[in-house]
């Protein structure tokens, strides 16, 4: 009984040449059966992230900040397009920690509010992809200048430097992932501990009167582990790593070869969760 589908966003949404079209129409098929699509992702409620998740559902509940803030959307024009239904803010002592261990090592660094604000204290070349690949502009601001409470940082590290990134010994959860955008990059994400897409997704299915045993997780990332195991369906896609594979109930395509349309459309053939 599927009520509610947590989509992850890259590698599993979006690939290298952006959303496969054949996606679309298997969403839109899900939509009308009453079934809830949510967007599960790392990527701030900004930007790209914020378009994708009105596509999927434009009065919807929607996961940002790898779980650290869940925004409900409306399409009320006399409403803000956005609000901030939970928001887990980092502790400052572990963000200024992580700030401190990212320059001694001369790693780049982003910072994120809960408003979608966006920082970064220093300019780098991967945080200029990573701009473009998120549709927003950083402002260049140290973490110690910003005075709405962060509720998360990213380290991006290229090959080579993965298993120093995490290593790091914090006060803060650290989330790993990738995206077919930028191959070779890890994107490492601290929280408050106890925040994870899994954390917001039960937050989420029981605002819609679910449990996360009638709900679905589509992703390809270790920071989908916990949620592919928690829910009464989890899938993986065909350009997961191994361990996610094994993790999950069951295993589509690659992102470019229609996998999430595959999921969708497996969803969509079993018996329908009563939606509250």
């Amino acid at each position: 009984m599927i009520g509610i589908v947590f989509i992850d966003v890259d590698g599993t949404l979006v690939g290298e040449n952006g959303v496969p079209e054949c996606v679309w129409e298997e969403v839109e098929a899900l939509k009308a059966r009453g079934v809830h699509l949510v967007l599960t992702t790392g990527r701030p409620g900004r930007g790209l992230a914020l378009e994708y998740a009105k596509r999927l559902a434009p009065e919807g509940l929607h996961i940002f900040e790898s779980g650290a803030v869940v925004l409900a959307l409306t399409q009320d024009p006399h409403a803000p397009p956005k609000r901030p239904l939970l928001v887990e803010p980092l502790p400052p002592e572990a963000a200024l920690e992580i700030q401190a261990l990212a320059q001694k090592r001369g790693l780049p660094l982003e910072a994120y509010t809960a408003s979608g604000g966006f920082y970064i204290p220093e300019d780098h070349p991967l945080l200029r992809l990573h701009q473009r690949l998120l549709g927003l502009k950083a402002e260049i601001r140290p973490l110690e200048e910003i005075e709405e409470p962060l509720v998360r940082l990213q380290i991006l590290a290229e090959p080579g430097r993965w298993e120093e990134v995490k290593a790091f010994s914090t006060s803060a959860a650290l989330h790993t992932a990738t995206s077919p955008k930028m191959p070779g990059v890890l994107f490492a994400s601290f929280t408050r501990w106890g925040v994870s897409k899994r954390s917001a997704a039960r937050f989420v299915a029981e605002a819609y009167g679910l449990t996360l045993k009638e709900a679905a997780m589509v992703g390809d990332g270790e920071n989908d582990l916990e949620l592919l195991q928690a829910v009464g369906l989890g899938i993986a896609m065909g350009n997961a790593p191994e361990p996610v594979k094994k993790a999950a109930h069951k295993v589509v395509a690659p992102v470019e070869a229609c996998g999430l349309a595959e999921a969708l459309a497996q969803i969509r053939t079993l018996p329908r969760s009563g939606i509250a």
